[in-house]
């Protein structure tokens, strides 16, 4: 009596402790799938190190590279007349040029403008003084010459891209973001519509493509613009596609595991890629090593899958089965799951019928987490082009400036899994962006002063610092959000409106080197606020499965409170996970291949 009461009041705790959550939380017949084939095995430890790491290592260089490559030295206006002279370089130019402010304030030398006056007519230099110069001014009549303090040569000194011609620069970064945009969109929808397989060799051949073409392109500006605009369309797929393929065939716990891999993977290569240009000098050839790696993993292109999970839920049943045989075959396993068994598997689940974009808005829930999923990448990216831009282009070496900001990242990364698996996504997104807000205080107070210079390289490196770490946080999130069948056009979005808003931050690295150091940290210091304010309303993901359908992205955190911290589900009664899928008891009996 004794033990069938203490059985019924057993169920009964359990039936509560469930009551909380989604019936979809806890059934996942493609996990039971995956366990046959194997979602921890060697197939997956390949993927992850090959696809997610090593693309992303090799991505985040042909990326990244033209942001060094497209870096202006200090220049100034070309006078003849000094090698009739002793000066040195500081005495000539205070006599043949005029002074201006810098974005501090400062009285510098101008970059643009000299004296109107010839200096190669002077014959007596010793009579000469500064009371006999015409006070006159004009634009650099015989070009510049640059600081190769830190750079032999760079793209805008081969091609004198400064004075009238400063905001080519500028447009490049800007042309980059507006296409990413487009390929963002074009893309992303395709991935859920066509494959995410497809998708990738894309990607690779038009990142590759694109960026060779921009190399040998740099006398016309007009088609380094457009071959830039070619890197840009594909480059976030590049990323997007294997992390998404990685994330559906692994475990649960796995998941920030993988971002993991992508996230140091980009960091790597970051972090190694100021070193190569600082070796080597020139531009050129910098850009062609750091270019031809991406197309090289095309060598590997056998072990690139489609995602089964996708196929699936696309009805394309056979062609999944082909996907998983090819796991469980590296994996040492036997996968001899039937297409007609798992037509039957799925034969209660309709197929969703979605309209691109649109349907990420279908439902208030799903509107609410994919705004605030937006405005999250919004805030990241603008923050991590502007603090990145604006690392080149601080005093000092400009290849150390953006290794500090690069190398931090890595850390930041360990950090962040940390907490995003301890504490929840939510948590951690959050007050990563509420920390940066308070960061920017202290840099707006003392940037304009020169006695703390390093402290303000130190502070924006700690910003990038937090920067890193919300990306990881907001890309794992974005991830697990969103229903298979729109995953990658939900990852997408963020992309989209990132690159939207990220056209303004080669701008603000404009408006703090020219016009107000302090004037990128205002703007940033307000996005911040808004950012850590807005993370508080997400749904937390950790310890959720991936949403399959719309029905169940619609009902995604539902039943969460406000003030509370994820706690891991409690294991279920045997085969409840299955009970609404009978036809998966047969695959909790996984058998390995005999050697």
């Amino acid at each position: 009596m004794n033990e069938r009461l203490e059985k019924a009041n057993s169920r009964k705790a359990s039936r509560v402790s469930h009551m909380d959550i989604d019936e979809s939380e806890l059934n996942d017949p493609f996990q039971a799938l995956m366990e046959k084939a194997g979602n921890h095995g060697r197939y997956q430890t390949l993927y992850n190190f090959l696809f997610v790491g090593g693309l992303a290592f090799s991505g985040a260089m042909i990326y990244m590279n033209i942001i060094l490559a497209l870096n202006i030295p200090d220049h100034w206006c070309t006078v003849h007349g000094r090698e009739n002279t002793n000066f040195t370089l500081d005495q000539w130019r205070d006599i043949t040029l005029p002074k201006q402010a810098d974005n501090r304030g400062r009285e510098t030398f101008s970059n643009c403008e000299m004296f109107q006056m010839n200096f190669t007519e002077i014959q007596d230099w010793s009579t000469w003084n500064t009371s006999l110069r015409t006070n006159q001014t004009q634009a650099c009549q015989n070009g510049w010459s640059y600081d190769k303090t830190w750079y032999e040569s760079t793209i805008p000194t081969d091609h004198n891209w400064v004075c009238a011609k400063d905001l080519f620069v500028t447009n490049v970064f800007v042309v980059g973001r507006v296409t990413e945009v487009a390929g963002s969109f074009i893309l992303g929808q395709m991935g859920d519509s066509y494959g995410r397989r497809l998708v990738y060799y894309i990607s690779v051949v038009f990142c590759s493509l694109g960026r060779i073409g921009s190399i040998m392109c740099t006398s016309s500006y007009t088609w380094f613009l457009i071959m830039s605009g070619i890197v840009g369309l594909t480059v976030n797929s590049l990323f997007q596609s294997p992390q998404i393929i990685g994330m559906e065939i692994s475990r649960e716990e796995d998941r920030s595991r993988i971002a993991f891999f992508q996230s140091c993977g980009w960091s790597i290569g970051t972090t190694f890629m100021p070193l190569l240009y600082w070796w080597l000098g020139h531009w050129d050839s910098f850009m062609w090593l750091t270019s031809l790696p991406t197309a090289t993993v095309l060598i590997f292109s056998k072990y690139v899958i489609e995602s089964p999970r996708w196929l699936i839920s696309k009805r394309r049943f056979r062609d999944a089965i082909v996907q998983l045989r090819k796991i469980a075959k590296i994996n040492g396993r036997h996968f001899d799951v039937t297409e007609k068994e798992l037509a039957e598997i799925y034969s209660q689940d309709k197929q969703d019928v979605t309209y691109g974009i649109a349907s990420l808005f279908a439902g208030w829930r799903l509107a609410r987490n994919t705004t605030i999923m937006g405005f999250s990448w919004c805030v990241v990216a603008v923050s991590y082009f502007t603090l990145v831009l604006f690392s080149s282009r601080m005093a000092g070496n400009p290849f150390l400036n953006f290794l500090y900001q690069s190398i931090v990242e890595i850390p930041a990364y360990i950090v962040g899994r940390y907490l995003g698996d301890t504490y929840g996504r939510r948590f951690t997104n959050s007050v990563s962006f509420l920390v940066s807000f308070v960061t920017c205080v202290p840099i707006i107070v003392y940037a304009t002063d020169e006695r703390y210079e390093y402290l303000m390289i130190y502070l924006a490196t700690f910003v990038k610092f937090l920067n890193a770490l919300t990306f990881f946080t907001v890309n794992l999130q974005c991830l697990e959000i969103y229903p298979t069948c729109m995953r990658q056009t939900g990852v997408a979005l963020g992309t989209i409106l990132a690159n939207a808003i990220g056209v303004l931050a080669p701008y603000l690295v404009y408006l703090g080197t020219t016009v107000n150091i302090r004037a990128p940290y205002y703007i940033l210091g307000t996005l911040f606020l808004l950012g850590g304010i807005g993370a508080l309303f997400l749904p937390e993901t950790l310890h959720k499965k991936l949403p399959d359908t719309m029905e169940e992205a619609g009902n995604f955190g539902r039943h969460d409170k406000f003030f509370s911290l994820p706690k891991p589900p409690l294991a279920p009664e045997p085969n409840q996970s299955l009970s609404a899928h009978p036809e998966l008891t047969k695959l909790t009996q996984t058998q390995e291949v005999s050697p």
